[in-house]
């Protein structure tokens, strides 16, 4: 059964409670290697600290694999498949905006950026100025109801 751990457990303002559970987990790892499998998740540098707090933690995950930053060009990808997912359009207008958006925040993204959970929460506020906009409108048809327009994307 997969266990999800981060480096939240410790650091800044933590109590021993993140110690014991880290020594809990280590004894859990090695009484049932054959059939746990832990997965500690998180930024780099965070989840170095928090592998090199503990020799016991440094031996048992041997395994890493680092996930580079969406490019902008990926990130209109997921952002339009979002929107077919939900047989929505993209009027060329809002394509050119996200791609100048993606574009920008790619540029100056900090090391701290997630742009998965960016992607999802423009993908987001775009629906809901989508809805906004919509709601002011007398005469909607299908047209209307499924095409994101330059205006929606924030």
């Amino acid at each position: 059964m997969p266990r999800l751990i981060s480096y939240s457990l410790v650091g800044k303002n933590q109590d021993s409670y993140g110690e014991e559970a880290i020594a809990t987990l280590i004894k859990r790892m090695e009484d049932n290697r054959n059939k746990l499998v832990v997965i500690a998740a998180g930024y780099t540098n965070e989840m170095k600290s928090f592998i090199d707090l503990n020799p016991g933690l440094q031996s048992r995950f041997n395994r890493y694999i680092e996930f580079a930053d969406f490019t902008p060009e990926e990130m209109v990808l997921i952002f339009t498949s979002q929107c077919s997912r939900l047989e929505n359009n993209l009027s060329v207008e809002a394509q050119t905006k996200c791609k100048s958006l993606f574009e920008t925040v790619y540029k100056e993204r900090s090391k701290s950026f997630g742009n998965g959970r960016y992607l999802r929460n423009i993908f987001e506020k775009t629906l809901e100025n989508q809805a906004n906009r919509i709601a002011g409108i007398a005469k909607i048809n299908k047209e209307i109801l499924t095409t994101i327009v330059e205006e929606d994307i924030p």
